[in-house]
């Protein structure tokens, strides 16, 4: 990771609450996670160009205080400024509440909050799920 941003590449986000870091949250290219291609679960579904979230980490003090909300937020503006069109996530979609290790992709219905909607489901409870991001405009 280090090595990834001396070389100037931003690989997330990260969220402050008054001063000190509660959670971070990976967006970039696909193609900047190689790694994908190759997953049974999260292979691309067609040959658009998108942003990836790959990963949610979150202050196990700061859970369940809207620090998901607000960087999936931020990932989708940054995302937007960045020339993306298309955004893509892999989230966890289970009927009864995971632990919280295992929701490093995050929880579906976060993703239907804000306005994703499912594009392919390779397994029971990984959907994959997409939401277009309208041009940036200038006031």
């Amino acid at each position: 990771m280090q090595s990834l941003v001396a070389s100037g590449a931003v690989p997330g986000l990260i969220a402050y609450r008054d001063g000190r870091p509660v959670g971070w949250i990976s967006v970039g290219p696909r193609e900047d996670y190689p790694r994908l291609t190759n997953s049974p679960i999260m292979k691309p579904v067609d040959d658009r160009p998108v942003w990836s979230i790959v990963c949610f980490f979150i202050d196990a003090r700061e859970r369940g205080k809207g620090v998901s909300k607000a960087l999936l937020r931020g990932a989708m503006d940054y995302a937007r400024l960045q020339g993306a069109r298309l955004l893509e996530a892999y989230p966890v979609d289970k009927r009864v509440r995971s632990h919280p290790l295992s929701m490093w992709f995050g929880a579906k219905s976060l993703y239907d909050k804000a306005g994703f909607k499912e594009v392919a489901r390779r397994k029971k409870t990984r959907p994959v799920v997409r939401r277009r991001l309208r041009p940036r405009t200038t006031a």
